[in-house]
């Protein structure tokens, strides 16, 4: 019992202070530290506060979806066919206005000379595409093509067909092939538009060109003549060889040749 009674006694005196004791240190306190001690409490909470405001300041406004410019489609400069004129002409002769030089890659020079524009020999196409109002169906085009030398087409034209894309081509293939690419997934020297015409170096061919909801019709020779291409195409697929996609949504290219076009004009159809 006594040694119980000494360890309790130790106990209490190296480990616990008395009641009394912690009453005399708390209220013994000067005033000055109470002070001392609120402001620096205050502080710290200020500081606390401040410091989560300022996080979720920043949550948001990371977290806020960031708005970007629109892009423009391709499609967006085609103004709809309702705003074209019935007749209008698409080359003044003497700038390229909404004719843009095609980027093939390894085009040669495009300029404008003597009221016709000229597409020099490239590696391999040269080429101008149209950026202006587009008439998609029930449309003629006509134009004069030059062959200036080479021996490849001198005038692949790429043109609508509603919300499709063809190319009639004129002196393909050894510079005498004529025809439509593509018909049911054949280029003009594989299906049944292959005509075959003997082209003169620095001649001009007066070209029309007819797009209707149910048939595409060429002419090399003025109006009341046999056309050169009259394709049904009802039921078939219409496309462009890869080489000349950037010919959309309508253009004039060469290959490995020179040529020359003038007098381009449209004239819409009455359904």
């Amino acid at each position: 019992m006594l040694f119980f009674d000494d360890g309790r006694n130790m106990m209490g005196t190296k480990y616990n202070i008395s009641t009394d004791t912690l009453f005399y240190r708390t209220h013994s306190l000067k005033p000055n530290t109470w002070c001392n001690t609120l402001f620096m409490a205050s502080l710290l909470f200020c500081v606390l506060i401040i410091g989560a405001c300022h996080q979720a300041g920043t949550e948001d406004v990371t977290s806020e979806p960031k708005i970007e410019p629109a892009k423009s489609h391709p499609q967006a400069a085609i103004e709809d066919a309702t705003q074209t004129p019935a007749e209008t002409s698409l080359f003044d002769g003497k700038t390229l206005g909404n004719w843009k030089i095609t980027d093939f890659g390894g085009q040669g020079k495009v300029y404008v000379k003597d009221g016709s524009i000229y597409l020099e020999q490239g590696n391999d196409m040269t080429g101008i595409t149209w950026a202006g109002p587009l008439v998609r169906m029930n449309y003629e085009i006509t134009l004069e093509a030059m062959r200036v030398s080479g021996s490849d087409f001198f005038c692949g034209f790429t043109f609508p067909v509603n919300d499709k894309y063809c190319s009639l081509i004129l002196g393909g293939w050894g510079g005498s092939l004529c025809g439509l690419s593509n018909i049911d997934y054949y280029d003009a020297a594989n299906n049944e538009t292959t005509r075959f015409v003997s082209f003169e170096n620095n001649k001009w061919y007066h070209v029309r060109l007819r797009i209707t909801p149910n048939r595409i019709q060429a002419w090399l020779q003025e109006e009341g003549e046999e056309p050169l291409v009259d394709m049904d195409i009802t039921g078939r697929k219409i496309d462009t060889r890869a080489e000349v996609d950037l010919s959309q949504p309508m253009g004039v290219a060469t290959w490995q040749t020179a040529g020359a076009v003038r007098n381009i004009n449209l004239r819409k159809l009455t359904e």
